[in-house]
């Protein structure tokens, strides 16, 4: 396994802190009263995550979309279609209660690693792309699982 270079690992981790966020949120009522008296209603519990978990979902199409670029023929065209797949699953599939929608962003993590295992293995992303995704998507699938079993 290829080492992940500092700056996507740092800022990926980073990328956690709202998934990470709801769920302690979600978890510890001081918390989220805390939250919801200094924050506001929009960055307590399930809100956080699914407001923030559709935005990465159509972030990272626009990563796919970028890996598409160095495909050609058929494999830039299955590529680029299947790149915005994330952005139209959050779109269509994030709404409804936050437990319903939780659900579906646990879904939506989980078919965006299968996406980027296409991507890898047909060698568009980084060496160290898979090892990087699969820590991120794991501790999103968490955080969100907390949200719905909660």
């Amino acid at each position: 396994m290829t080492s992940i270079p500092r700056a996507p690992l740092f800022l990926g981790l980073a990328g956690l802190i709202p998934f990470l966020w709801g769920a302690a949120t979600v978890v510890s009522d001081d918390l989220a009263e805390f939250a919801l008296n200094s924050l506001g209603a929009r960055f307590v519990g399930p809100y956080v995550q699914l407001a923030y978990g559709s935005i990465i979902l159509s972030f990272m199409s626009g990563v796919l979309w970028a890996f598409a670029t160095k495909a050609s023929g058929a494999q830039a065209a299955v590529g680029y279609a299947l790149s915005v797949v994330p952005a139209l699953w959050a779109f269509f599939m994030v709404g409804g209660g936050p437990t319903s929608a939780a659900m579906n962003l646990i879904f939506g993590f989980a078919g965006l690693l299968m996406l980027d295992f296409a991507f890898s293995a047909w060698g568009l992303t980084p060496r160290w792309w898979m090892a990087l995704r699969i820590l991120l998507t794991a501790v999103v699938i968490a955080c969100l699982g907390l949200t719905v079993m909660i």
